[in-house]
């Protein structure tokens, strides 16, 4: 049976891979896309949606803007990774079919409510739109089976040195969501770093001599300029790009490609050098009730086998 998804993505390239990913899979159906602010500003990562749907031939999924920025902080944005337009490096369709109007959280509220099964929340991006359905709709927790969220770390940060981006922008959101009592699957920078894509599966998608292939070709170049090595890098590593974005949907289609811990994850919404930071119970000595599924290693030749079969099904 196929578990039906709401993608809340902040398109960025890596979740232009996770949409794609999701799109092709016959396990998944994406019934609804939202958008965040995070990458780049609410105005274009609602944009990127909509391209990426158009280039992918799917317009008929709907994809509904969210909120303009995190719950009480001011907005930061990607820029310097993602680019002037937030999917720099590739020319993609401008979407035909007229934008949404609904809210995300309307649409959400929508979508969940007709839902013959529970829905499953794919979040790539900061989480504020996921808490505010659940601090405005708490009733319909039932009705959603799981939120598998790339965010987050249990050793060490991107943006910080003790906090990972998503959870950055809007560290109060994702401690509504892990606190929310709704399943949660968390692919933090433990697992996400190690979903490397290196030079010769840039060349095997551009090999697919495809629109979507050449698109992604594109994209991926240009990501892997905001890569760095480790610095402690041995002499002569070479560091590939990191897929983060793509793991959260990977593992629904096939979640052997992982090893997780379940385990308890607070987040810290304090001020200070610790802000976003997400406190994983790693070896369970607080006694806590273990609140997320936690990623921490992944079969990166199937991985990267699973993205080059999605994209070449895109023409």
């Amino acid at each position: 049976m196929k578990r039906t998804i709401i993608l809340d993505c902040d398109p960025g390239h890596d979740d232009a891979v996770a949409l794609f990913l999701a799109l092709a899979s016959d396990a998944l159906t994406v019934e609804l896309v939202t958008t965040s602010a995070g990458n780049q500003t609410p105005e274009k990562t609602f944009l990127n949606a909509r391209r990426l749907l158009a280039l992918a031939g799917r317009e008929d999924v709907p994809v509904a803007q969210g909120a303009p920025g995190p719950l009480r902080r001011s907005l930061i944005i990607a820029d310097y990774v993602h680019g002037e337009s937030g999917l720099d490096g590739a020319d993609l369709p401008e979407p035909t079919a007229a934008p949404d109007t609904r809210s995300a959280l309307d649409a959400m509220v929508q979508t969940i409510r007709a839902a013959a099964s529970p829905i499953t929340i794919v979040a790539t991006g900061p989480l504020t739109n996921v808490a505010i359905l659940l601090l405005a709709h708490p009733e319909l927790k039932p009705q959603i089976e799981l939120i598998s969220i790339m965010g987050g770390a249990c050793f060490g940060g991107n943006y910080t040195p003790n906090a990972e981006f998503n959870i950055y922008v809007d560290p109060e959101a994702a401690d509504i969501v892990f606190n929310s009592g709704v399943p949660v699957a968390m692919f933090g920078l433990d697992v996400t770093l190690k979903a490397q894509v290196f030079a010769e599966d840039i060349a095997a998608i551009r090999a697919l001599e495809t629109r979507t292939g050449d698109v992604f070709a594109g994209l991926l170049d240009f990501f892997h300029l905001s890569t760095t090595p480790p610095l402690f890098a041995p002499e002569g590593h070479v560091e590939g790009i990191h897929m983060h974005d793509p793991c959260a949907v990977a593992w629904l289609i096939d979640p052997s490609l992982f090893t997780m811990l379940h385990t308890r994850v607070d987040v810290v919404t304090n001020d200070g050098h610790a802000l976003g930071a997400t406190v994983v119970d790693y070896n369970s000595t607080t006694g806590r009730e273990p609140n997320a599924l936690v990623a921490f290693d992944i079969d990166r030749p199937r991985f990267v086998q699973l993205l080059h079969t999605s994209l070449a099904q895109f023409a």
